[in-house]
């Protein structure tokens, strides 16, 4: 079975893109055939409490997007081989610990170490998409958005084949620990196949050239911009974990519907990410790109108290989940484009990792007042919610247009860079 539309498309670009592209649907086939079946086997297998599930599933996130910009640093600092390949052995060590867990501080343990693998090995992964989409839109003229569209596919591609994966392993007897063992399997043969394919890259940033990051990264005006309104949308993509839920149970008393609806998700994204992301990247700048979902993404919480129930009073849900996943198709390979043109070359890794770590912070300030809101009136609820990408939007519309932008950044914080910035090709603005 052909895993995704995505992997088909790579195979115009480079080598090293279609690796990096298959690397990142790898990625999430061995994490998600694991993470769907998680809460059940702590709650249900091992007897932990409500509250204790939650701390588990809290701490693999905060170990994960919270300390993405401790994987981005790394990649400058030592090059993204070495970066992988320790990211890949600390998942197969998480999986093969937690297949085997049985105690509260053992799962703990093992929970936290595959979140942090993951903040090594997917910033290296990601930085290193970015700055090789960059390089092949200059030589080819191929919009970087339509190449990162196709990372961005193949990640829901896993997505979508990971939990079926875990389902027949489940449904075959294996249990929890069969699906964890098969995670660990797929990283063995993503760590061997970066082990002889992964080229050895000189690392971007040298000790001496190290002292300017902070500034560079965290006092560039434009990339916090970028952050607060990629924040935003995280923001808003949690509802489909908070508010969708309640949605779904108070439409038909029941969330057995709701794996229906993840499901419609993922499939949109494989199915329609390159052909929209083709049409975006031809006619839409980067920054309207991201303002255009942003807006989308408030469009699809604003309508579902406009939105009549429909069949089993679904509809206000799946009108939710379509027009969010449209707007994510739209931001997302936007958002990741513009990081290249926001700060040099040299700070890239750290750069990606910090996009991902202020937007997992932000979720988790954000989470408490999102959950108070569903206790107030549909209408108030929604509304409330809506507003948040759309102040995303309003953000947005700070930002450069295109390729611009490093130059403008470049002047607003006084930083020389001895590089020259990568010249664009194809549309940029």
């Amino acid at each position: 079975m052909t895993p995704a539309p995505a992997l088909l498309a790579a195979t115009r670009t480079t080598p090293y893109l279609r690796l990096l592209t298959a690397t990142q649907f790898a990625f999430n086939t061995g994490f998600y055939a694991v993470l769907p079946y998680l809460a059940t086997h702590l709650g249900t297998g091992l007897g932990m409490a409500g509250w204790l599930v939650g701390l588990v599933l809290g701490l693999r996130t905060f170990s994960q997007q919270g300390l993405f910009v401790v994987g981005g640093a790394l990649t400058d600092r030592y090059g993204p081989r070495p970066v992988v390949l320790a990211g890949c052995a600390l998942r197969i060590a998480g999986f093969g610990w937690l297949a085997f867990a049985g105690s509260t501080a053992t799962v703990v343990a093992a929970v936290v170490l595959i979140g942090f693998a993951a903040a090594l090995f997917s910033p290296a992964v990601e930085s290193e998409t970015a700055r090789e989409s960059v390089r092949y839109e200059r030589d080819t003229g191929t919009p970087r958005a339509q190449v990162l569209a196709g990372f961005s596919a193949a990640g829901q591609a896993g997505a979508f084949i990971g939990p079926l994966l875990g389902s027949l392993l489940l449904l075959l007897g294996g249990g929890f620990r069969a699906a964890c063992l098969a995670g660990a399997l797929v990283f063995v043969g993503v760590l061997a196949g970066h082990a002889r394919l992964m080229p050895r890259r000189a690392p971007v940033t040298r000790t001496a050239e190290s002292r300017g990051f902070v500034r560079e990264v965290f006092g560039n005006r434009p990339f916090l911009v970028l952050c607060l309104a990629y924040s935003a949308y995280l923001i808003a993509y949690n509802q489909l974990y908070l508010a969708l839920p309640a949605e779904v149970e108070r439409a038909t008393g029941t969330q057995t519907a709701l794996g229906w609806l993840f499901a419609l998700s993922s499939l949109l994204v494989v199915l329609a990410q390159l052909p929209l992301t083709r049409w975006a990247a031809h006619r839409l700048a980067p920054r309207t790109a991201l303002v255009a979902g942003l807006g989308t993404v408030a469009a699809g919480f604003a309508a579902v108290p406009l939105t009549p129930g429909g069949p089993a009073g679904l509809l206000p849900g799946a009108t939710l989940v379509v027009l969010l996943t449209l707007g994510q198709m739209l931001l997302v390979p936007a958002a990741r484009g513009l990081v290249p043109e926001l700060v040099d070359d040299r700070r890239l890794g750290l750069a990606t990792g910090a996009l991902s770590s202020v937007s997992g912070l932000a979720v988790l300030a954000g989470s408490a007042a999102t959950g108070a809101l569903l206790q107030v009136p549909g209408p108030v609820r929604w509304a409330v919610l809506a507003a948040v990408p759309f102040a995303g939007a309003a953000l947005a519309l700070r930002l450069p247009a295109g390729a611009d932008g490093k130059r403008e950044r470049r002047e607003e914080v006084g930083v020389e860079v001895e590089a020259p910035p990568i010249p664009p090709g194809g549309r940029t603005s």
